[in-house]
C-alpha cells in the first residue's frame, strides 16, 4: 500500500538500489567517455573525408552514394576542415571562413 502522505520529492526520488545502479554505472563508464567520445569524433572525420574526397581531387568510388548527403553535413565542414589542419575553406564555392 502506498503512503499519499509523503511530499512529492521524497515519492519520486529514486531508491537506495536505483542510486547505487546508478553510481556503479558512472564510476565504470566515466574512465572511457572521452576515449569513446573522441572514436566517435576520429569516425565522423573520416566520414565526412569520404564525402567531400571528391570535391577536394581525391578519387572517391562512393561518391555517387556520398554525394546527396554533402547538404545536411555542410554546416559541420567549417569545423571539420579546421580540425584536419586547413585554415581556410578548400571550396571556392563555400564561404564558411
Amino acid at each position: 500500500m502506498e503512503n499519499t502522505n509523503m511530499p512529492n520529492d521524497i515519492k519520486n526520488r529514486p531508491s537506495w538500489w536505483q542510486r547505487f545502479v546508478a553510481g556503479l554505472n558512472e564510476f565504470y563508464h566515466a574512465p572511457y567517455r572521452q576515449t569513446m567520445a573522441r572514436a566517435a569524433r576520429d569516425e565522423e572525420d573520416f566520414f565526412m573525408l569520404l564525402m567531400f574526397a571528391e570535391s577536394l581531387g581525391i578519387d572517391n568510388p562512393a561518391s555517387f552514394y556520398t554525394l546527396e548527403l554533402q547538404p545536411l553535413f555542410l554546416e559541420n565542414f567549417h569545423e571539420w576542415h579546421t580540425r584536419m589542419g586547413m585554415d581556410r575553406c578548400p571550396f571556392d564555392h563555400v564561404g564558411c571562413c
